[in-house]
């Protein structure tokens, strides 16, 4: 076997290899950090870049770059033709650099802020067969300089990351879709009662905060947001008499009121990808020492999540006035949160939510 053959074999393993990699993930921070690494791999390059292209302005922009000045480089954005990767995306076509510096069309200003020297590259178009979607860059070849067979193998890298590019944005779209008509079910149903105007947003906002304070993992920190824009769902199902009331609830309506967690879940229940959400909006009023309902849970029996929940829910409702009482401060609502630390409320949520809160009060301030 010749050596040319042998390589090319080699190249289209790895390649197939890699490119799985590439479509196994709807993550669109994953598919860009993976496309680079496969990118230096394939065709044993120092280090590369992934450059977008900017939607609204045109302009390129380092999305990723390997390396210890990567954070530089996603601060550099490069104009509509500028710069080798700015000629390779207005034309849509691949080139091999073998000397970069003595190319008239390189741009120097991403070697100086990372100080980095470019020695010779290849930079292909990452596109679908209707618009362009960035470029894909290997710099610095380890062993010789770049040829035909490295850059025909980046090519084929590059529309395999441009499918997983495209695919990720259409399930990141269909994503915000549904939390937006989560939201607006939500505010509907929220409108009912003008008293709690702006209630979800906001509880879906501290738990958001209180989520990254706590280190949740993103995946649970998707679920808490969905889980607490749809945590009062079941007050569909609560009449106007009980659910407007300017007064009070007597015994029996409480009871009534009490009974939209149940309901929430319930709705949810019928719903097969909200399932993993259910227990948080059902045990969103459990109390941890087993006085909460609807089910009387206890400690640890609660899920984690709802006792999130549970937190920026009371101090929403603390803070905000309703038509029998006014708002409590924002020192005082802390105050009562404190008392409640292990007997209401989870003793840790609460801890984490004094530290970020007055983080959420500037922000909400700017």
């Amino acid at each position: 076997m010749s050596d040319l053959l042998h390589r090319k074999l080699r190249q289209s393993d790895t390649l197939m290899e890699l490119a799985g990699l590439i479509t196994s993930t709807l993550d669109t921070r994953e598919i860009r950090k993976r496309a680079i690494e496969a990118a230096t791999c394939l065709v044993h390059a120092e280090t590369g870049s992934l450059l977008l292209i900017d939607k609204e302005t045109g302009e390129l922009f380092f999305e990723v770059a390997l390396g210890e000045k990567g954070d530089i480089l996603k601060e550099i954005r490069l104009a509509r033709g500028q710069g080798i990767a700015g000629w390779v995306a207005e034309k849509g076509e691949p080139l091999i650099i073998r000397d970069a510096v003595s190319d008239p069309r390189f741009f120097g200003g991403a070697d100086e802020k990372s100080a980095f020297t470019t020695k010779n590259m290849v930079c292909v178009p990452v596109k679908t067969r209707d618009k362009a979607l960035g470029v894909l860059q290997a710099i610095n070849k380890k062993e010789g300089t770049f040829d035909d067979e490295d850059r025909a193998g980046l090519v084929a890298l590059a529309n395999q990351v441009a499918i997983a590019i495209e695919n990720a944005g259409l399930f990141q779209e269909l994503k915000e879709t549904f939390y937006e008509t989560s939201q607006a079910l939500a505010e509907t149903i929220e409108k009912r009662d003008p008293s709690t105007g702006g209630h979800t947003q906001r509880v879906m906002y501290y738990c958001m905060a209180l989520g990254r304070e706590m280190g949740l993992a993103e995946s649970e920190v998707e679920r808490l947001k969905l889980a607490a824009i749809l945590h009062d769902i079941g007050k569909i199902g609560i009449r106007d008499s009980i659910l407007l009331k300017n007064d009070r609830l007597d015994e029996a309506e409480t009871e009534k009121m009490n009974e939209h967690a149940a309901l929430g879940a319930g709705i949810l229940r019928n719903v097969r990808k909200l399932l993993d959400i259910v227990p948080v909006v059902r045990g969103h009023h459990e109390r941890f020492d087993g006085t909460g309902y609807p089910d009387k849970l206890k400690g640890e029996e609660i899920d984690p999540l709802a006792r999130i929940i549970a937190v920026a829910d009371a101090y929403d409702a603390m803070t905000n006035d309703r038509p029998y009482r006014r708002a409590l401060s924002r020192e005082a609502a802390l105050d009562e949160l404190k008392k409640g630390s292990g007997l209401q409320f989870d003793a840790e949520v609460v801890a984490h939510f004094v530290n970020v809160l007055p983080e959420l009060v500037v922000n909400s301030e700017d």
